[in-house]
């Protein structure tokens, strides 16, 4: 079963990548997903074939369905200007997790139908790891988008950009069924404790 709870999204920038993760996967982190925008093909389907045989939790690969099935990955999420869900789908398959990225209502009401397993909503907050030319669009239109993209379906929904755990907390009140995080685990200084501190307060939220 798809476990959204602490979603880690890392890629090359991360000094030991294998590392990192079973760090973080002995914390909580219940899904991963490598983003790597710039390496070669044969480098990427290496570095994420390291990450598979590293860790039974789920690996996704960033828009390259084609890294995703060479490497034995679980997946593959897809954002705006990459392959389309249908498209993605085609290449990996109907068991393989397809997940998309939301930033509006608009981009959830086009994900009506989609072959999607999750949405990534974001951003919900200020974030120093990624670029995003968005303002963020906070706690209500995070539920807002949820609740768009639930309208005719039962869709795991995750946050994503800026998240702490205190962040994390709100959200899970506000029906995030995880959140997705970078730098709030690559960078801390202890991985495992990290991810269970944002497990612990995705509970508090829920409860």
């Amino acid at each position: 079963m798809l476990d959204l709870s602490v979603y880690l999204v890392l890629g090359p920038d991360v000094a030991d990548p294998v590392s990192l993760v079973t760090r973080a996967a002995a914390g909580g982190v219940s899904l991963i997903q490598w983003r790597d925008k710039s390496a070669s093909t044969a480098d990427q389907v290496a570095a994420v074939r390291r990450l598979v045989a590293a860790t039974s939790v789920p690996v996704l690969v960033n828009d390259r369905a084609d890294v995703a099935v060479a490497a034995g990955a679980a997946g593959v999420h897809v954002g705006h200007g990459d392959l389309t869900p249908a498209e993605a789908r085609l290449i990996v398959g109907d068991k393989a997790i397809v997940g998309v990225t939301i930033h509006s209502l608009e981009e959830a009401a086009a994900a009506d139908g989609a072959p999607i397993d999750y949405a990534s909503v974001g951003g919900v907050y200020e974030t120093t790891s990624k670029h995003n030319p968005q303002p963020p669009i906070g706690i209500d239109g995070f539920a807002a988008i949820a609740a768009r993209l639930r309208r005719d379906r039962a869709m795991p929904v995750c946050a994503i950009a800026g998240i702490t755990p205190e962040r994390a907390r709100d959200l899970a009140a506000a029906g995030a069924d995880g959140v997705a995080v970078m730098s709030a685990i690559t960078k801390a200084a202890d991985p495992a404790a990290a991810a269970a501190a944002l497990r612990r307060a995705l509970a508090e939220g829920r409860a």
